[in-house]
């Protein structure tokens, strides 16, 4: 039921998304669409901060990845998530600080390239065999 409501979120929040599946099934497929899914909204930071004064994309990206990161949360306290108790409560920790730091962002307080940063190393676990470089995402 919560793995519908994640789906549904996706879904209408960003239409290319519908595929994203639990965690709780951590497959392949599932961590590339997870890599992929956290790479666009990486591009996306990545092009609001290239202009720091067109607010609204820049308001756009950090939500984008809130809400990435909200969706996500909610998968991570399903207790049908597979993935091991503390790292699942690691990530939940994460996602909270995401939620605290895009107010902080869009108030002039917070860091874009923190964001950032916690996606491109989470891309890093999704793909250990990547290195830094190679978790640069797209932004064209």
């Amino acid at each position: 039921m919560i793995e519908l409501s994640v789906r549904e979120f996706l879904k209408m929040s960003y239409n290319g998304y519908a595929a994203y599946k639990s965690a709780s099934t951590q497959t392949s497929d599932t961590r590339d669409v997870e890599y992929r899914l956290l790479a666009q909204v990486t591009g996306a930071l990545i092009k609001a901060k290239e202009d720091p004064t067109d607010v609204k994309k820049r308001v756009q990206a950090v939500c984008w990845n809130r809400d990435v990161w909200s969706a996500l949360r909610v998968d991570l306290s399903s207790e049908e998530n597979l993935l091991p108790k503390e790292l699942r409560a690691s990530l939940i920790s994460v996602s909270i600080w995401i939620e605290k730091e895009t107010f902080a962002v869009m108030d002039n307080t917070g860091d874009i390239d923190a964001l950032i940063d916690v996606n491109r190393n989470i891309m890093l676990g999704l793909k250990p065999e990547l290195s830094a470089e190679d978790a640069q995402p797209n932004i064209s």
